[in-house]
Order: structure tokens, then C-alpha cells, then sequence
């Protein structure tokens, strides 16, 4: 079992050489900034916090928003006995061990137990089916931390016995207020050194973090510490020495996990909504994140048809080639060809119906008798064909002046079903055209 993160004894010795962001963690409720929401006066959360009487809890959210900081405040607030685990070291009997005292602790001293799992999606199914029985009977309370999506990545059984908290990345009036709270504080912070911070500079390492707390605490100690005092003592932080520091912009993404879905759908409605400017920043942010370029390319030859489809049908060919540039080319450069598709995507007539046909059709296979293939129909190019009547009746449209010929082309049963609508825009206006020329034909 992980020795707690909020383990008091342990404070004094680890405080001095212990990160910043560990030292400037806030100890009551109401030094925690951020996550009003959620946590601001009269909230449900703060209340049942105050009162001691929490039930399972999943606190979901983006590094460095106050997740496992909360849980600490939680169990200094508490009557209850506070057990901690981290999913990334535990397994099943640490997690049957714990089960068991907090079952011999109620039994005996009739006391709840609290347990935190930090990191909760790295626990495999066995893993949270252990966990379980002790949530549905009240043996223990859980409070989950995870930056993934729980619907996803928790079994159901326990996302439905627990109350799921989303943390949001903190505002830059509170990173600016945690920053300035670690700058003035002598006994955790940095408020023993002197320092000459700008505002500007100040402003450029909240912006950069992103809204991780941690991330600002920890540019800041790193800036504070590599700049070495002048005469008067005076540590002066400069714009340059605090790009230093961040070395890459904080972004928050995971391709495997919610950033990498939110962002490729933003990505993709910004181009169905034929906005190239928007688009171009989504894929920006996924280029600059380190997402696979392969599956950008594959997500806009879907789009290409999906949502733009015969309206300009060059999109997918467009597109296409973006995905085989990636592969000839490869990054930095492929970023040219996918923002050339990206732009083009964007500006081109927008037609769904190809998508609204198929899935019309498949809808109609599913749901209705799939008669034999009509016999004019039939494959009668081989021998005996003729004999079975395969073929016979079919009317060959080329031998027609005008290239068609009106006849039965589906089971009789799906013979009025209408699977492709065309829309009105861009090319498929010639295909909406010409279409409608054919059925008035039929119908002389």
C-alpha cells in the first residue's frame, strides 16, 4: 500500500525538499481556488464535505485542477479513517486487504472508511469488481480520481453508485492567484527570496500552463532557483528566463484518452460547419500535440463523404491525396498538404446525402425480407444460365438513344423505397438535375 500523500508526520521532513506545487497544496477548503462550480459556498459537494456525510465520489478532470489536492482536504475535514491507494502500484490483494480492515473497523469501531484510488482508470475490471460489494454495502467510501473519462473507463456498476464531479482547468485569475500565493509565502512558498517578477511575465506563465496549476508552481520554482541573485539579492525573472522554464506550451492532450476525441470532433464539426479558420486551429493543436497525422488524414477522407459527399466529390480525392502525402512525406512538412485539405474541406458545398442513403438502405436490409435478385438481374453470362432464365427480360440501357431505359432494378418489395435524396447544392445540383429529367421521363 502507497504511504498517503497526506500522511502529517511525514510533512516536516519532506517539506524542504518536496516541489513547490507539493508544499503550496492548500490544507481547508477555503484556501482552495478554483472549481466554484462544484466546490463554491452552498454546492452540494462543499456541503456534504462540511458535514461529514459524503458518498462515493469520482473526481474527474485535467492534471493539475485541485483532483487529489481535494481529496486531501477530505481527509483532514473527516471523522471517518482515511486509506489511500494508487492504482499504478497496487493490485487485487492490496485492494482485498484494505477491504478487510475497513470491515473489521466498522464491525469493531464502528467507524467508515473513506478510501481514495488515485489514478482510478489504470485499475483493470477485476481490480474495480473487487472494489464493488464494499461501495454497495457501505463498507467503504470511494473517492476516485482519474483524468479519463469515467463513462468510459469505469465499469458502470461503480459510475452508478458514485457521484461524478467534473474538474475543469483552472481559471487564469486563479493560476495568477496560486502563483502570487507561492511568491508571497515564506514558510511553504518562495516568499523568502526577493523577487523582481513582471507583470507580463507573470501573465505569459499562467497563459502557458494552460490552466495546471502545477505546471505554473513548477515554471515558477524552476525559474526562481536557476536565476542567480544580483548584488542586492534581487532574483529578476525575466520574460526569456521564464520561456526557459516552460520550454513547450502545456497542452492538455492524450491520444488515447478525451483531449484526442473532443479535439478530432472539433476538428471535424469546424469543417463541416465550413469554418477553415477554426479547423486550421484544431489541427494545429493536434500537429503541435503529437497526433498520429495518419489518423487525421483518415478522419477527413470520412468527412469528405460524410459531409460533403457529391456536392463537391473532388474533396475525397482531395483528401486521399492528403493521406498519401502524410505517408510520401511525413511531418514537419505534411502539415502543409493536411492543411491544404482542411481549408479545402472547409470552403467546399456541404451535401450529407450520401451518408443518409446508405444508412437508409442498410436500414432497409435489416428491417425488411431481403427477397431473391430479380431474374432480369441475374449474372447470365455463363453456361446454363439461359435455361435457368437468368438474365431474360433485362433491357440493356446503352441500346436505348437516350442511354436509359425505365425498369425494375430491386426485389419487388423494396421497389418504392426511396434510399438516395439529392440535395441541391454545389455539383450535386447537376445530379438532382438530371435525376429528376430521368423520372420525368419514366413517368411520360
Amino acid at each position: 500500500m502507497d504511504m498517503s500523500l497526506f500522511d502529517d508526520s511525514q510533512a516536516e521532513e519532506l517539506n524542504k525538499d518536496a516541489p513547490l506545487a507539493w508544499r503550496m497544496r492548500p490544507q481547508a477548503l477555503d484556501e482552495f481556488l478554483g472549481q466554484e462550480k462544484i466546490l463554491g459556498d452552498g454546492t452540494v459537494l462543499r456541503r456534504a464535505i462540511e458535514d461529514d456525510r459524503l458518498g462515493s465520489l469520482i473526481f474527474w478532470g485535467p492534471p493539475g485542477t485541485g483532483k487529489t489536492t481535494l481529496a486531501g482536504i477530505i481527509s483532514k475535514m473527516t471523522k471517518a479513517h482515511f486509506a489511500q491507494l494508487s492504482a499504478v502500484t497496487s493490485n487485487v490483494s492490496d485492494v482485498r486487504k484494505v477491504l478487510q480492515e475497513a470491515k473489521e473497523r466498522r464491525s469493531h469501531e464502528k467507524r467508515k472508511t473513506i478510501l481514495l484510488i488515485d489514478e482510478l482508470h489504470r485499475f483493470n475490471k477485476a481490480q474495480q469488481d473487487a472494489l464493488l460489494p464494499a461501495v454497495e454495502d457501505g463498507t467503504i467510501v470511494l473517492i476516485g480520481v482519474t483524468t479519463e473519462n469515467p463513462y468510459f473507463e469505469v465499469i458502470s456498476p461503480l459510475v452508478s453508485r458514485s457521484r461524478i464531479f467534473e474538474f475543469e482547468a483552472l481559471s487564469a485569475e486563479s493560476i495568477k492567484s496560486i502563483l502570487k500565493r507561492a511568491l508571497t509565502n515564506k514558510g511553504k512558498g518562495l516568499g523568502g527570496y526577493k523577487i523582481d517578477l513582471s507583470a507580463k511575465t507573470l501573465d505569459f506563465i499562467v497563459d502557458n500552463a494552460q490552466g495546471d496549476a502545477r505546471q505554473a508552481l513548477n515554471a515558477l520554482e524552476m525559474a526562481t532557483m536557476t536565476t542567480a541573485p544580483e548584488k542586492s539579492g534581487v532574483r529578476k525573472i525575466t520574460l526569456a528566463v521564464a520561456k526557459d522554464a516552460m520550454q513547450r506550451r502545456a497542452l492538455i492532450y492524450d491520444r488515447n484518452g478525451d483531449a484526442h476525441y473532443d479535439t478530432i470532433s472539433a476538428f471535424i464539426k469546424s469543417l463541416r460547419g465550413s469554418d477553415p479558420d477554426a479547423a486550421l486551429y484544431w489541427l494545429a493543436r493536434m500537429i503541435y500535440a503529437g497526433e498520429d497525422p495518419k489518423f487525421i488524414a483518415r478522419r477527413m477522407i470520412i468527412a469528405a463523404s460524410e459531409d460533403i459527399g457529391l456536392a463537391d466529390s473532388k474533396a475525397l480525392e482531395i483528401a486521399i491525396a492528403a493521406a498519401r502525402a502524410v505517408e510520401f512525406v511525413g511531418l514537419p512538412e505534411a502539415r502543409i498538404n493536411l492543411a491544404h485539405a482542411a481549408i479545402y474541406l472547409s470552403a467546399a458545398p456541404k451535401s450529407n446525402s450520401v451518408i443518409r442513403a446508405i444508412d437508409k438502405a442498410l436500414a432497409a436490409v435489416k428491417s425488411k425480407h431481403n427477397d431473391v435478385v430479380p431474374k432480369h438481374l441475374r449474372n447470365s453470362h455463363y453456361r446454363g444460365a439461359k435455361k435457368l432464365g437468368h438474365g431474360a427480360g433485362y433491357k440493356y440501357p446503352h441500346s436505348y438513344p437516350s442511354g436509359h431505359v425505365e425498369q425494375d432494378y430491386v426485389p419487388e418489395n423494396i421497389k418504392n423505397e426511396k434510399f438516395y435524396v439529392s440535395s441541391n447544392l454545389g455539383d450535386e445540383k447537376k445530379i438532382h438535375d438530371y435525376l429528376a429529367k430521368l423520372r420525368a421521363h419514366d413517368e411520360e
